[in-house]
């Protein structure tokens, strides 16, 4: 089990917000490139994006200006290749992209059950990006089976036109300040929001962020990169504590509607108030966001480039910090293949994944992660994966069990507890443990997808760090935003 961290002393009250960082002069002279294309300012576009699993369409809502632009005036194009999707502004005068960004949304996941067979339903979606200067082209593109991204919606924007909402973000909550290394525009800016704290647990959510926040600085490769980031966090009181769980019949007006059971997963916590969650969020200068549920039932979950939620007082909260985050920051894939989950051939069959921590191995001869890769270890590489399957098949039934008995939180965490001492050692004894190959048994299916290494807290509770695949991948985004 892994045990929770707090920050050091000097970060342990937050501190006041301090005005809004400027870009020191000498680094403005070398944006020529942002300056003479955009205003630095953020633009948001909301849009709903509807459909089922064969048809998709999307919808303009509105135009919204929000603050300073947070995000990097140097990185403009988003050169990772991660995303089912990828939103890109052009320069309507010359055709050219001037800023781009991958991401996932609940729509791409939705499109993937059931439900999205049978009939319509309707998401909320939002792109911030920095305002252009003139009118500019916005293009939404989806990935293709063959991994290349192809254009289904456009629409274009005049920034100074009569369509585009100017007024100001009205303050909602308090945003303070846990550590500040330096410009938004030269940092990862992370913001921790409270949801279902009432207005006297503010305190309790303080502590709650910087317990969290030290187990994420104490993880690598966040420990090193420390300096890269600003931590912020946004307290805004709910009417009562918790969210909803409509499988126990609670029901509870969370400030951004967070709820238990999403995709009727019991764990899976998701809000489809988008629009409420943007407009607290733009108080604050934010690339990534977390949510943190004033909850001890085990729940979360991460969508790329979208944000994380966390039950933050789960004994499982550490390991849910790091896990959900890697989601949503650095797209990583789950590696587990048990679980339940609503998705139906989430990655369709035969094609190559385009998270960083999953294969479809096509060539078993070459791996996607071929420079961490050892020659004697082979490919596929062999796991006692029968073994694995029988304990963790046992664990999913029993757990199963506990939920249609709606059992205590102390039964499911003994369980939990359980698992871990029986799996953990197991995965350790591995003979290829450590090792970097391509072991069977990833992203929801036991056969044809494969993951970096036996064990990652991206596979299990087990460990408490990324596999060095996962940790690449998190490198790579936070070069998108550090400088």
């Amino acid at each position: 089990m892994r045990t929770t961290r707090a920050l050091p002393a000097v970060l342990a009250l937050l501190a006041p917000l301090p005005a809004a960082y400027a870009l020191p002069a000498q680094d403005r002279a070398g944006a020529t490139g942002f300056d003479a294309l955009f205003t630095g300012r953020t633009l948001r576009l909301d849009y709903h994006h509807v459909g089922t699993a064969g048809e998709e369409h999307v919808g303009v809502d509105r135009f919204r200006i929000e603050g300073e632009w947070p995000g990097s005036r140097v990185r403009l194009l988003d050169e990772t290749n991660y995303g089912k999707y990828l939103f890109c502004v052009l320069d309507a005068a010359t055709n050219r992209t001037i800023w781009s960004r991958g991401f996932a949304s609940i729509y791409g996941e939705w499109e993937t059950t059931a439900a999205a067979k049978k009939g319509w339903a309707s998401f909320h979606e939002s792109q911030r990006f920095p305002e252009p200067k003139g009118p500019a082209q916005l293009v939404l593109k989806k990935r293709g089976e063959d991994g290349a991204f192809r254009e289904f919606f456009s629409t274009t924007v005049d920034p100074k036109g009569r369509f585009v909402d100017r007024s100001p973000v009205s303050p909602r909550g308090e945003v303070s300040a846990l550590f500040e290394n330096g410009p938004p525009a030269r940092k990862v800016d992370l913001l921790f929001l409270a949801e279902g704290y009432a207005a006297g647990e503010r305190e309790k959510f303080r502590r709650d962020v910087e317990r969290l926040a030290g187990v994420l600085f104490e993880t690598e490769p966040y420990k090193s990169r420390r300096p890269d980031f600003n931590v912020r966090a946004l307290f805004l009181p709910a009417a009562g504590s918790g969210i909803s769980n409509p499988r126990k019949g609670v029901w509870r007006d969370a400030p951004f509607g967070c709820s238990f059971n999403a995709f009727d997963v019991d764990r899976y916590v998701l809000t489809f108030a988008n629009e409420r969650l943007r407009e607290a969020a733009a108080q604050a200068p934010y690339d990534a966001l977390l949510i943190l549920l004033n909850e001890r039932k085990y729940g979360g979950g991460g969508i790329f480039n979208l944000w994380a939620t966390i039950a933050a007082d789960s004994q499982e909260a550490p390991y849910m910090t790091v896990h959900e985050f890697g989601h949503s920051f650095a797209g990583l894939a789950d590696e587990y293949y048990s679980s339940q989950v609503a998705y139906e051939e989430f990655n369709p069959k035969g094609t190559e994944p385009w998270e960083a921590n999953v294969t479809a191995l096509l060539d078993p001869k070459r791996v996607k992660w071929g420079e961490d890769h050892e020659a004697s270890t082979p490919l596929p590489t062999p796991w006692e994966k029968g073994a694995y399957d029988k304990v963790d098949l046992e664990y999913q039934a029993k757990r199963r069990r506990l939920l249609d008995e709606q059992a205590s939180e102390e039964a499911s965490e003994a369980l939990m507890r359980e698992v871990k001492g029986t799996t953990g050692p197991m995965l350790a004894a591995e003979r290829y443990a450590g090792k970097v190959g391509a072991f069977e048994g990833a992203m929801y299916e036991p056969k044809g997808l494969y993951r970096p290494e036996v064990d990652c807290i991206m596979f299990t509770r087990n460990p408490s760090a990324y596999c060095r695949v996962c940790r690449k991948a998190v490198e790579r985004v936070i070069a998108l935003y550090a400088e």
